[in-house]
């Protein structure tokens, strides 16, 4: 049964063509949220999809914080469905070689009798911003092929496709783009692109192909300039992990979010290297959150929760495979890492559970207010992490990710936290626990946890 709705509020608190600019602190200054297309409609997403969505996040996840909505890949495809066949593929370009909308598939791309070769999705953006949401695109990194092959101009330069394309940098597994040359022509091209996306209306750009195998640190600071020239506060995402640890200070100088891991799916653990899992967050979210600060999130991935339908990314439709406690632990640690929030469901079938789990005032607080992320242990199956809190409380999570159930007794001070006499509020629950001087027997059934807040 489909969700009654009762809620609450919660309040949330141009360079010159070749100089490496910072990104400015004042865009992502918390963590982004919203919902992004991919695990519930992969390449195929419809803009009645799409729109059906939105209003559901507008109306029901917004007061929670919850507010960009991205279409992720495929949106300039005529025939997704023959992705695997690459030499079938059909796309949606203009004059400049840039991919623009399909109408078929987005019919208001054409508003006002505009020709197909002109699509756009200002229409589209125009109207997630009316109902007060971020409007969000995906981008594999490069130069289409066929705008390549036709040697299409660049628009607002004396520059060709020919000039900009570097035929010898392919994506390892996308069909669709040559990489781009880190010359005065691959610059003119991603200016192009980014003064498109900029008149759509776009406030957050995830580009693929670019963050790892391969990295493209030039091809990103083009990416970075092209956005500073338009004078939109555009969020930059980088895709996909695992983003090197080496480079954390290097991407931090040019992007807002960068993938830390592959792509993340419903399970709790998996034998193959694809895809990342829950359980293998817990090292890597916790050698990144010291990275984490305004501006700058390191991305745990999106949360693959609810109902992966009708055509996700990755596998058959479903609902969601991670077990109630599995997906609490989740939203817990990627709260705790003060990860983006990136919901992957299909919003039009949430159920009262799913949607309960999304708008935990208290975890959500967690997530885009605390400081001093950290993991603080980690004994045998028993993590804990630690997180400093705008009010002056700690957050305190204590996870069991082994297979048999735990009873966890110990002191605070195990935690790094100070001995002392805590008033305890479980926030999951809601409940005040009363005055605790140590945690004494609490039951922790396998790959569950407990997030609490302690003040003094």
């Amino acid at each position: 049964m489909k969700i009654g709705w009762t809620v609450g509020l919660l309040v949330l608190a141009g360079q010159g063509a070749w100089a490496q600019t910072a990104a400015p602190a004042k865009i992502a200054a918390t963590p982004p949220m919203g919902w992004n297309s991919w695990d519930a409609y992969g390449l195929t997403i419809t803009e009645q999809q799409f729109r059906a969505n939105v209003e559901f996040e507008a109306a029901k996840l917004k007061p929670f914080g919850w507010n960009y909505a991205v279409i992720d890949e495929g949106w300039f495809l005529k025939n997704p469905e023959d992705r695997p066949k690459p030499a079938l593929l059909k796309y949606q370009i203009d004059a400049y070689g840039r991919y623009i909308p399909v109408p078929a598939r987005f019919p208001s791309s054409i508003a006002g009798g505009a020709a197909p070769d002109t699509s756009s999705f200002k229409a589209l953006g125009d109207y997630v911003h009316s109902l007060g949401l971020k409007f969000g695109i995906h981008i594999v990194r490069g130069i289409p092929r066929v705008a390549v092959d036709a040697n299409l101009p660049v628009a607002g330069s004396a520059f060709h496709a020919a000039d900009v394309a570097d035929t010898a940098d392919a994506c390892p597994w996308d069909p669709t783009n040559w990489g781009v040359r880190n010359n005065p022509a691959g610059q003119a091209w991603y200016d192009s692109l980014l003064a498109q996306y900029a008149g759509w209306g776009v406030d957050l750009l995830k580009v693929d192909c670019i963050a790892s195998h391969p990295y493209k640190i030039d091809e990103i600071r083009m990416i970075r300039r092209a956005i500073d020239k338009t004078g939109r506060p555009m969020v930059l995402s980088l895709s996909p992990g695992p983003t090197a640890l080496e480079n954390a200070a290097e991407v931090a100088e040019v992007a807002q979010m960068w993938r830390i891991s592959n792509d993340i799916w419903d399970l709790w653990i998996n034998p193959k290297p694809f895809p990342r899992t829950v359980f293998s967050q817990f090292e890597t979210t916790a050698a990144w959150a010291q990275y984490a600060k305004p501006g700058n999130w390191p991305d745990a991935d999106m949360l693959p929760l609810g109902e992966l339908r009708p055509v996700p990314g990755d596998g058959p439709p479903r609902t969601t495979r991670l077990t109630p406690r599995e997906q609490q632990t989740m939203l817990t640690l990627w709260s705790m890492a003060r990860s983006p929030l990136i919901l992957g469901a299909n919003l039009t079938l949430m159920e009262e559970d799913t949607f309960r789990l999304l708008t935990n005032a208290e975890v959500i607080r967690v997530d885009q207010t605390s400081t001093g992320s950290r993991m603080v242990l980690h004994s045998g199956n028993i993590i804990a992490w630690t997180s400093d809190l705008a009010d002056g409380s700690t957050a305190l999570a204590l996870f069991n990710v082994g297979e048999s159930p735990v009873i966890v007794t110990s002191s605070f001070e195990a935690y790094n936290l100070e001995d002392a006499l805590y008033r305890v509020k479980d926030a999951w629950t809601g409940k005040n626990l009363g005055k605790l001087k140590s945690v004494q027997n609490l039951p922790l059934e396998p790959h569950a946890c407990v997030l609490w807040e302690l003040r003094k």
